[in-house]
């Protein structure tokens, strides 16, 4: 069985992403979560780290197609051809 709430380690290796992202993230309530526990470790929702998956999807694709997206250079294990 699945967890219904993940920690913000399971958030950074999920989205790949630094453990200061993750954090940034919640502190900014751009990824919605809860603090629990007598330490308020965080929490976040497993349904809520898929609504915000969603979101930068949807943002993603306005942004492509107002023609303001970035390029970025593509990662180091990105074998896609150029």
């Amino acid at each position: 069985m699945s967890s219904r709430f993940l920690t913000l380690a399971d958030v950074t290796e999920l989205l790949n992403i630094s453990a200061a992202q993750a954090y940034s993230l919640v502190r900014s309530g751009e990824l919605p979560a809860i603090q629990i526990g007598g330490r308020n470790q965080w929490r976040i929702e497993r349904t809520e780290l898929e609504g915000y998956i969603e979101r930068m999807y949807a943002e993603t694709r306005r942004r492509i197609e107002a023609g303001v997206i970035q390029d970025s250079a593509p990662a180091k294990d990105d074998t896609s051809p150029a």
